[in-house]
């Protein structure tokens, strides 16, 4: 099944907003109902191919046929960027003019190696495609006329070593299916980033993804045991050994690199075995700082739960932290005071916590009462089982919740950092700060949720949601915020991307993050292994 072209997902899950929420945001935001009927996909008008024939001929050649080169409006369109607002915004007002020239389906390794020669050949430039769930802006390229390289044909699970629990996975096997045939094993990966139904192992890599139970397992990154790179110039292998002392680690190199230094063809990765039981639980504290206090205390000193998350106060009250209860009242699962919320003698619906502990039914029960008396000691109350299991029973449900806001005209879009735990609160209120102060000049003042999605023994990570009407021109009444708040992580000594990554919408941040050594460095790798810049361009690195 292919994403919906126009939102997240799959349709069938797409649900439209409660007529309360829908009432709450008129009434507190001023969301007006939009004023255009939505575009189905028969509507859009793509602009032409105007790649050669002999080009679409080399390609065809590539990968085994013509059949695995696609030229048809749907198939383009659906390769059309990734899935960031902005993105969703320009392809629901029916601009696709960034839209690739044809989809291109390679079978293995060496079918890219020869797609990239083709497109060397014939000056086409290459933006590999998993998922498509890029939401910043990581699947537009700066470039007129390019193909996008659909890895789903590359989906095989290829060495399973139970020995030293590893496994090699191809790149555009998708992390359900991952999973199901790893748990066939007795495995799991433990990775499940809220992008888990449609993102793929390849994407994970390639934009350093990390999963909700990070605390537990770790980031994607730290997963990665060894890579396989097809290069414009060639074949690049990397990893050969758990750790190594063999010069600086090319992997680190490759994770993060979003395309643009070569193809991931295939992931060598650690694998865990199956967890006996999982429990999820909530705790609520009466403030964001009571509650980041005692993360940082579970972080630091133990025992570190499998999943472990904190909302502040809006999000809290808003119910943000269990999307599929969003606009419920407490007898539907909303956030009263028996799921974490508090009642008016409280003064508010305080702060959230979600634990989880994944694992041997004697581990999760020692770590559970444990940490209990670390949260306890930090003012932190029990709310039970049921604010953890409905989350994560909702745990992938924001992104659909994002589609039915923006049905009913209003914005909303997320944004993530990551810094030190001693730098927190100045970046949590200057990220805040500057969103509402750039949205509210645009007369289009915004609802700024936060919370802390992965911890870490000397930070965290931040991670915003922002709603607010749409105004004449949402596309470009966001940017100036984005750009604020761009600005504000740096000066507050945030990092520009804790998980999303980098693209086209944070590059200019991430090249003075990186230094203008560092994005040198960085420049004559690419050169090396993409000397005439096909991969990718203008994501990750200035094409100037």
């Amino acid at each position: 099944m292919d994403m919906l072209w126009n939102g997240w997902g799959d349709p069938a899950k797409a649900a439209p907003l409660p007529d309360t929420v829908t009432g709450l945001l008129r009434d507190l935001l001023g969301v007006k109902p939009r004023s255009t009927p939505a575009l189905g996909l028969a509507d859009l008008r793509p602009p032409a191919v105007t790649a050669r024939p002999a080009a679409l001929k080399a390609l065809a050649e590539a990968v085994g046929g013509e059949e695995h080169v696609r030229t048809d409006a749907e198939s383009r369109i659906r390769h059309t960027r990734g899935k960031s607002t902005p993105d969703l915004l320009r392809i629901r007002a029916g601009d696709v003019a960034d839209i690739p020239q044809a989809v291109v389906l390679p079978a293995g390794h060496e079918e890219v190696l020869a797609v990239l020669r083709a497109c060397a050949a014939h000056g086409l430039a290459v933006v590999p495609f998993g998922g498509g769930t890029s939401v910043v802006g990581g699947l537009a390229p700066r470039r007129g006329m390019f193909v996008a390289l659909d890895l789903r044909r590359m989906n095989g699970l290829l060495d399973l070593d139970p020995v030293s629990r590893t496994a090699v996975l191809q790149p555009g096997l998708r992390a359900p299916e991952a999973e199901r045939r790893l748990n066939e094993h007795g495995y799991t990966l433990g990775h499940f980033p809220q992008s888990f139904e449609w993102a793929t192992i390849g994407g994970f890599a390639a934009a350093r993804s990390s999963g909700q139970a990070s605390a537990g397992y770790g980031r994607f990154d730290e997963m990665v045991l060894a890579l396989t790179l097809a290069t414009p110039q060639g074949t690049l292998d990397t990893g050969r050994a758990p750790r190594s002392a063999a010069g600086p680690d090319l992997r680190q190199l490759i994770l993060g690199s979003e395309g643009a230094f070569g193809v991931i063809t295939s992931v060598t990765v650690r694998i865990r075995p199956l967890p006996e039981t999982r429990v999820y639980e909530g705790w609520r504290f009466g403030s964001f700082q009571e509650g980041t206090a005692a993360l940082r205390r579970l972080a630091q000193d133990g025992p570190r739960p499998t999943v472990l998350r904190l909302s502040d106060e809006t999000e809290t009250l808003i119910g943000l932290a269990q999307p599929d209860a969003i606009g419920a009242g407490p007898e539907q699962g909303g956030a009263g005071p028996e799921q974490g919320g508090a009642g008016p003698e409280e003064g508010g619906a305080g702060c959230l916590a979600i634990t989880g502990y994944e694992g041997t039914a004697e581990d999760t029960a020692y770590r559970r009462a444990r940490a209990a008396d670390v949260l306890t000691a930090c003012g932190g109350t029990p709310t039970g089982t049921e604010p953890g299991e409905r989350w994560a029973h909702g745990r992938y449900s924001a992104p659909y919740l994002r589609d039915a806001l923006l049905d009913v005209g209003a914005f909303a879009e997320t944004l993530e950092t990551a810094a030190f735990w001693s730098r927190i609160p100045e970046l949590y209120t200057a990220v805040r700060t500057a969103l509402t102060d750039a949205l509210t000049r645009a007369g289009t003042p915004p609802l700024v949720m936060c919370h802390i999605s992965h911890v870490y023994e000397n930070g965290a990570s931040l991670y915003f949601t922002v709603v607010s009407a749409q105004g004449e021109d949402p596309v470009a009444h966001w940017a100036p915020a984005k750009h604020a708040a761009n600005e504000a992580v740096l000066a507050a000594g945030g990092t520009i991307s804790h998980h999303h990554g980098v693209g086209t919408d944070h590059r200019d941040w991430y090249v003075r993050e990186a230094g203008p050594l560092g994005v040198s460095a960085l420049r004559a790798v690419k050169c090396r292994l993409d000397p005439d810049g096909l991969l990718n361009p203008g994501v990750l690195l200035p094409t100037d």
